[in-house]
């Protein structure tokens, strides 16, 4: 039972004493993240582009776990505002359309105002 930590950089993840993903008996499970381009540290204003930045984000924990997109098995979505959902629709067809997780949205705030989505995803590892 080895159990593999992964971080993806962000100064959150020490500040707040949490892993990017943890890996255990083949399931990769991947903590909340959010719109932020790690390389800059900003956030852009629009959801849709958050949403990109953070299924890339998830993409690049996942490969670092043994997994890919292909195989998550469970997504939530979380978003302050329900309505702005929508909008992140054709991102969330690119990368999952043909995945299709078993999926769940969430209307409630987040930490920051200026984070408009937070997506987690469980995953297990891809079968060689």
């Amino acid at each position: 039972m080895s159990r593999k930590l992964i971080s993806s950089g962000s100064p959150f993840e020490a500040k707040i004493g949490y892993s990017r993903a943890v890996v255990q008996d083949g399931w990769v499970f991947v903590s909340g993240t959010t719109g932020y381009d790690y390389d800059t540290m900003t956030m852009p204003a629009d959801v849709a582009d958050q949403c990109r930045n953070a299924l890339n984000t998830i993409k690049g924990a996942l490969e670092q776990g043994g997994a890919r997109m292909e195989d998550v098995v469970r997504v939530t979505y979380i978003l302050p505002e329900g309505k702005d959902f929508e909008a992140c629709f054709p991102v969330l067809q690119e990368f999952f359309g043909d995945i299709r997780p078993a999926a769940t949205m969430i209307s409630c705030p987040l930490l920051d105002p200026e984070m408009k989505i937070e997506i987690e995803v469980t995953a297990r590892q891809t079968q060689e």
